[in-house]
C-alpha cells in the first residue's frame, strides 16, 4: 500500500512539474527552405556545380582526342604499305599514347571525385551554417516568447496544430508565412 501510495505522490508531482512546460513545435523544412540565405546558397552551389563539370569536361575531351589518335594510329599501324622502320615508330607512339591515354583517365576519375567532394562540403558548410543561425533564431524566440522546449514537427509522432511556431519563427525571419505556405506546394509539387 505504501509503495503505490508513493508512486501516485511521484505521478502528481511528474505531471504538476510538467504542466507548467511550454512546448511548441516548428517545421525545420520550411525554415531552412526559407531562410534568407537559401536562394544564393542554391546559386552558388548551381554556379559551383557547373565549374566543377568544366573541369571535368576538360579532361574528358583530352581523354576522347587521345582516343581519337590512338584509333588514327592503329589505323595506320595496319596499313600493309608501312616500312618496317615507320611501322616501328607508329608502335612506339601507340605505347606513348596509351600510357598518355591511362594518365589522362586517371585524371579524369580524380577530377570528378574532387569535384564531387568539393561540392558535398560547400553544401555541408552552407547547410550548418543556415542551420546554426536558424538555431540561434529559434533560441532568442522560445527565450522571449516563455518556451521550455521547440521540437522539429518532423521528429514529432503527434503534436496539437496549436503548438505550431513555424508560422511566428517565418515572421521574425522577415518572411510571409502564407507566401511561404504557397512556395512550399509549389516545390512539392516538382517533386
Amino acid at each position: 500500500m505504501k509503495k503505490s501510495t508513493m508512486a501516485a505522490v511521484a505521478l502528481v508531482c511528474a505531471a504538476s512539474a510538467f504542466a507548467d512546460v511550454k512546448i511548441g513545435v516548428a517545421d525545420m523544412l520550411v525554415l531552412v527552405r526559407n531562410h534568407p540565405s537559401y536562394e544564393s546558397n542554391k546559386e552558388l552551389l548551381s554556379s559551383t556545380e557547373k565549374n566543377c563539370n568544366k573541369r571535368v569536361d576538360a579532361v574528358k575531351k583530352e581523354v576522347e582526342q587521345l582516343q581519337d589518335e590512338g584509333k588514327r594510329l592503329s589505323d595506320e599501324y595496319k596499313n600493309p604499305m608501312l616500312s618496317a622502320s615507320a611501322k616501328a615508330k607508329v608502335e612506339a607512339d601507340l605505347t606513348s599514347l596509351q600510357q598518355r591515354f591511362v594518365a589522362a583517365q586517371q585524371r579524369m576519375r580524380t577530377e570528378a571525385m574532387n569535384a564531387q567532394r568539393e561540392l558535398q562540403d560547400l553544401e555541408a558548410v552552407m547547410l550548418k551554417k543556415q542551420t546554426d543561425d536558424i538555431r540561434g533564431r529559434v533560441a532568442k524566440f522560445a527565450k522571449a516568447e516563455g518556451y521550455d522546449f521547440i521540437l522539429d514537427q518532423n521528429a514529432a509522432l503527434y503534436f496539437d496544430q496549436a503548438t505550431d511556431v513555424t508560422d511566428k519563427l517565418l515572421k521574425e525571419m522577415g518572411v510571409d508565412p502564407a507566401k511561404a505556405k504557397r512556395g512550399q506546394k509549389g516545390d512539392d509539387e516538382g517533386k
